[in-house]
């Protein structure tokens, strides 16, 4: 296991479990950003809050078992392509279209560290 792996991983795990807690929570300072791409406070629980909690969890699993951690970063990976289409679609480049790149950059980061090791 090398150190990359390690420190990516955690940093995915740390990102994605407090994501998606605040999601599952329906965070209020998160509120305005889903609303303003157009998504439904009723999907913080399920499916955004659900799927990154999933996520986060997958990604720790991953350091025991690196493939379950690439799995879980894919998945991840899809996930936020898919927010950052919707913020498109929806002409919101709010801070949470940076942060959904974000997500974007470090899941796809576990990945290549995952398929790496």
């Amino acid at each position: 296991m090398t150190t990359a792996f390690l420190v990516v991983s955690l940093v995915g795990v740390a990102l994605n479990g407090f994501s998606g807690i605040a999601a599952l929570v329906h965070f209020k300072r998160i509120l305005p950003g889903m609303a303003a791409a157009g998504v439904p406070e009723s999907w913080l629980t399920f499916p955004i809050g659900t799927l990154k909690t999933a996520g986060a969890l997958g990604l720790l699993a991953g350091v025991r078992w690196p493939p379950v951690g690439a799995a879980a970063a894919a998945g991840l990976v899809l996930f936020f392509v898919c927010a950052v289409y919707t913020h498109i679609r929806a002409g919101d480049y709010s801070g949470q279209f940076g942060l959904a790149n974000g997500f974007l950059a470090v899941n796809a980061a576990a990945l290549g560290v995952a398929l790496a090791v």
